[in-house]
């Protein structure tokens, strides 16, 4: 769709129409919840996934949506089209969607490097969904957009040069089966209070009590931290690390950012939090910092450790935004901070940005 291009939403003054595609998943449960709680930029919405939930109900706005089955039609008349779904099936249909009209807001992978496809955090880079030459926008990765809102109101001040981050990710990031088997996990290891005190018992305890259940961890997460999310790739990389690292760069402009990621699974239900060390091109000052992310209006500071006052997933869990605690000038480099940063997973790092990126959209065909 050329940005000049007069939509139907322009020519008869009418709210645009949405299609959620993935509405029964595990973000999508929350994006519904989102739709019905933000300001009602929206006309129809349609709930769209795949054959097998077609024909249920879910509610949206106070009303009772039917899911339709995925299928070309169903993007007909569809002004934004926001996707969770695996990155196979945005591969195959967010073409389609665009090819009807429809501008695509992404949730996978599949097209976040695509050079033709903008990756975007409202509050960072808003005006990249203007050039979307494919009809598609990408969603980042839940991981890196826990600290994007952080990062980028620091980077507009002081010029981020290298970044060094160790995550620590909710069981969540695996979708709802990473979600059951942590309970699963628990459950199995609930009423030993041994467990946990020699080397190898809790896999034990997991493997005799689970027995083969696949499980999307390769190490137990109960009682455990994993130091792995993601894929194999090469030298060793997880595709989670690498992520962090070309979304970064990305997202940020910053194409020789120099970024290294270690990445790691622990037992947290929802909220991915971060370690961030972030070098700048300028001297960069605590108060000075802090101020900047208080003004940040997407982040919440809560940094007062003398009181036990710092960002935990179990607290911040469920909430929009941004929670940054533990800022730190680095002992030993001038131009450089250590932070810690907390972000529901489900929310801003999946479901609300997705919403932010249609909204602006919205605004955009609108003629707003």
């Amino acid at each position: 769709m050329s940005d000049s291009t007069p939509t139907s939403a322009q020519a008869t003054g009418r709210k645009p129409v949405l299609a959620v595609v993935g509405a029964t998943g595990a973000v999508g449960t929350v994006m519904l919840g989102i739709l019905s709680t933000r300001e009602d930029v929206w006309g129809e919405i349609r709930l769209v996934a795949s054959a097998r939930s077609a024909g249920k109900k879910l509610r949206v706005r106070g009303e009772d949506v039917e899911v339709q089955a995925l299928a070309p039609e169903v993007f007909d008349g569809v002004d934004v089209a926001m996707f969770d779904v695996p990155d196979e099936v945005s591969l195959e249909w967010g073409p389609v969607a665009a090819a009807r009209g429809a501008v695509v807001v992404d949730n996978s992978g599949a097209f976040r490097m695509d050079p033709d496809v903008p990756l975007v955090v409202p509050e960072v880079n808003p005006s990249a969904i203007r050039n979307r030459p494919r009809g598609i926008i990408s969603n980042p990765n839940c991981t890196t957009l826990t600290m994007m809102d952080a990062l980028g109101a620091l980077h507009r001040q002081w010029g981020l040069t290298e970044l060094v981050v160790a995550s620590y990710q909710a069981a969540s990031g695996a979708g709802q089966p990473g979600i059951d088997r942590l309970h699963a996990e628990l459950e199995a290891v609930s009423g030993d209070a041994t467990l946990g005190t020699r080397p190898g018992d809790v896999r034990t305890a997991v493997a005799e009590r689970l027995g083969d259940e696949p499980s999307p961890f390769p190490a137990p997460l109960a009682l455990n931290v994993v130091p792995w999310a993601g894929s194999l790739k090469d030298d060793g990389w997880s595709s989670e690390e690498l992520k962090v690292r070309a979304e970064s760069r990305k997202i940020l402009g910053i194409p020789d950012l120099k970024v290294s990621a270690t990445c790691v699974r622990v037992p947290v239900v929802t909220t991915h939090s971060l370690a961030v060390h972030a070098t700048f091109q300028k001297p960069i000052k605590v108060e000075a910092a802090r101020q900047a992310l208080v003004e940040a209006p997407s982040v919440v500071v809560l940094d007062d450790p003398a009181n036990g006052d710092f960002p935990t997933p179990a607290d911040v869990v469920g909430s929009d935004p941004t929670w940054v605690g533990r800022i730190r000038q680095a002992l030993d480099f001038p131009h450089t901070l250590d932070l810690f940063v907390c972000g529901d997973n489900l929310r801003k790092g999946a479901a609300l940005n997705t919403a932010q990126i249609a909204e602006l959209v919205a605004a955009e065909l609108s003629g707003r």
